[in-house]
């Protein structure tokens, strides 16, 4: 079909979004792009459906504490594509949060109209290296919602509607394929085309989490559920109140922030330079511990100085060759020891080539040594490779070992870890967990904020080319296992401990407060039990502290916090229209029969991953116009807004769904365009017949 038909004032296709955060605001970026280039003619009307405003989203609205920052550089944030991006669609460049805050204080772009002392202190003062804080990012983002809709031809209406999609039903009365979006106000919006990009949900609490909460009911105890710390309402813990934290991922950061900081705590810098803490005396007592027992790694702010990033194991040749293989991929039998050559090579590249000095001999020499190591028995844990590094690299603090930097309180510290600014020895004797990690949380922001240690930079960069290529190979591509079970929970755990921990002050202040009494570390494998005897809840975690010696430290505590964001489960999501759609069979989780012994089982026994499952372009199967993107679709999304210049996956996935959506757009008005000549076609046939027998 030709555009030529524009002329003649056809229906708009009506396409209904369901969510307006970031992923949804670059999908219609996305859609405008290739609107304008290739369809131009085609008249579409879309409908936003979200009760926060667009471009924020539920994440990142513009009414939350102004204490809680991003995790990335000012530097480091963009929605609009640049010409590192491969697409199919075209690229249409547009600024980044660093470029957008240099125009409105230069006045170039007017400042947003809601914001407050604090926003706009902030877009005066803050530097490209810096970490901005969510509510400037919301101002960015609803900038870029505007700047797309400006982007948009007058055959292309976009209305956002502030309320709350609760069901989807199909037109029972009618031959076409539309649908009826209900929403809370009880309007209804009738759809050619339903995206759902409903973002982060709750989901209804797990069993185990129903336990612990009547447990706590039974003994007067408080119990706080997986949620989202923005959400959180805690002004009822009392100060001095020992609490269990368990979890230290992000939540559990700012967790931490809203309990000390949020209740007048302040930091500062004492005499000698060195972060200090000082309390409000309204903070409870933090004691914190998990699986791993140690924060995420910190951001990094080092540059790297050698070669660039080159993916020499899982880059385009193995997923060319991955195209010709029978058998299914298993992500830890095949794909993880080629992901772990990468990192250790990626790290030991920058090394030898960026800081020359402190190796011996050259990379040219080094890296056909490092590869045959790599490729014997044993592989990145061999004797062989420890031995090869060590005659390298003199320096253990220069060395990277995989096994130690992803579970460091199970191995003794290499070498003596020094001593964190401001703590000598007779106050953090050697030994105990909670000195251990505090041992572990110095020593890695320092590694991760001086520039003498950017190979740590080139580790990141590294992991997240790693976790770009392997999100590109298609989803029947892997085995079950993989699918539902080692991609989304070990390998995306691995690479968000890696790539996606806190800013590095955050650690600097965590260390702050575990000097001022207000955070203790309980160590790694933490156990939670529930005393019914005792009434009370107790947390014991350990840690490897020497070559012989392993620590254990315990608390007693009436109130525990699971601090990590609920699992995306789709079925138990407390989004009604998610729920809805699953009940309804509209949408289905990703099942599979083969996952393997660990996987989660639904009602019927099958290995399910929570997310929902979709097709090439986001399309939902077996609904040929309705699509699915974001956090609760099952596979590699690379998150929402992401950093420029590094052809990132979110614009791939975006630019993908949008052109899946244009297509639709074309059938649609392509059957509409063909119905109404055969309307037309009849109606003079009737009229000529009424002539003729007048």
């Amino acid at each position: 079909m030709s555009d030529g038909w524009e002329a003649g004032g056809a229906d708009p296709v009506v396409v209904v979004c369901v969510g307006a955060g970031p992923a949804a605001i670059m999908l219609l970026e996305r859609l405008i792009a290739n609107h304008e280039r290739d369809r131009p003619g085609l008249p579409i009307e879309l409908h936003l459906v979200d009760p926060h405003h667009p471009g924020g989203g539920r994440i990142w609205r513009r009414d939350q504490s102004p204490l809680l920052k991003l995790n990335s550089m000012l530097e480091d944030v963009a929605c609009f594509t640049d010409p590192s991006c491969t697409l199919d669609g075209p690229v249409a460049p547009g600024l980044s949060l660093a470029e957008w805050v240099r125009s409105v204080r230069a006045g170039e772009i007017p400042m947003p109209e809601w914001a407050d002392e604090a926003v706009e202190r902030e877009i005066r003062e803050i530097e490209a290296r810096d970490f901005p804080t969510r509510r400037l990012n919301s101002a960015y983002l609803g900038w870029v919602y505007e700047e797309t809709l400006r982007r948009a031809s007058d055959r292309f209406t976009v209305e956002w509607h502030r309320d709350i999609a609760v069901a989807v039903e199909d037109h029972q009365d009618s031959e076409s394929d539309r649908s009826s979006v209900h929403l809370a106000s009880g309007a209804a919006l009738d759809a050619d085309i339903l995206v759902y990009a409903l973002g982060h949900n709750g989901t209804e609490p797990s069993s185990e989490s129903k336990r612990l909460a009547g447990f706590a009911r039974r003994n007067g105890l408080e119990y706080v559920a997986p949620a989202f710390t923005a959400d959180l309402s805690l002004d009822h813990l009392r100060a001095g109140t020992d609490v269990i934290v368990r979890g230290m991922g992000l939540a559990a950061v700012d967790l931490i922030v809203m309990l000390t900081s949020g209740r007048g705590g302040r930091f500062f810098e004492n005499a000698r330079g060195a972060l200090q803490y000082a309390p409000s005396g309204r903070e409870p007592v933090l004691h914190l511990g998990s699986r791993r027992g140690v924060p995420y790694r910190s951001k990094i702010t080092s540059r790297m100085v050698g070669d660039a990033t080159v993916l020499e194991y899982v880059g385009a040749e193995f997923r060319a060759a991955v195209e010709h293989r029978d058998e299914p991929l298993d992500f830890e039998r095949d794909v993880w020891p080629l992901v772990a050559n990468e990192l250790i090579t990626g790290y030991y590249r920058e090394l030898f080539t960026g800081h020359a000095e402190r190796v011996v001999g050259d990379w040219a020499a080094f890296w056909p040594l490092l590869r045959a190591a790599l490729a014997r028995d044993g592989g990145y844990a061999s004797a062989e490779l420890a031995e090869l590094i060590a005659t390298h690299v003199p320096d253990c603090d220069d060395r990277f070992d995989l096994e130690a930097f992803e579970r460091p309180l199970a191995f003794a510290p290499a070498g003596r870890e020094p001593q964190p600014p401001g703590r000598p020895d007779e106050r953090t004797p050697s030994g105990d967990v909670h000195h251990r990690v505090v041992e572990h949380v110095s020593t890695d922001l320092r590694h991760r904020t001086a520039q003498r240690h950017s190979a740590t930079q080139a580790l990141f960069m590294t992991g997240l080319h790693v976790y770009i290529s392997l999100a590109e190979i298609p989803p029947e591509r892997w085995n079950a296992r993989s699918r539902t079970q080692l991609l989304p929970r070990r390998w995306h755990a691995t690479f968000s401990y890696l790539a996606s921990g806190p800013p590095g002050h955050r650690l600097a202040e965590l260390l702050a407060l575990a000097d001022a009494g207000v955070v203790r570390f309980l160590g790694g494998e933490l156990q939670v039990s529930a005393d019914e005897d005792g009434g009370a809840f107790t947390a014991t975690g350990t840690a490897v502290v020497s070559e012989t010696a392993v620590a254990s430290a315990s608390i007693t505590a009436s109130t525990l916090i699971d601090a990590w964001l609920p699992e995306a489960r789709a079925s138990r999501s407390d989004n009604p229209l998610l729920r809805q759609l699953v009940a309804s069979g509209r949408v289905s989780e990703l099942t599979v029969a083969d996952a393997g012994a660990d996987a989660v089982a639904d009602a019927d026994g099958a290995s399910t991953t929570g997310q929902i499952e979709t097709g090439p372009g986001g399309r939902i199967p077996g609904r040929t116009r309705q699509f699915g993107l974001g956090p609760f679709v099952a596979g590699p999304t690379g998150g929402a807004f992401t950093r420029p210049g590094l052809d990132s996956l979110p614009f791939r996935i975006h630019d993908r769904v949008a052109r899946a959506i244009l297509a639709e757009v074309a059938e649609v008005a392509e059957v509409a365009e063909v119905a109404d000549v055969a309307e037309q076609r009849a109606v003079s046939h009737d009229g000529r017949f009424a002539a003729t027998h007048r």
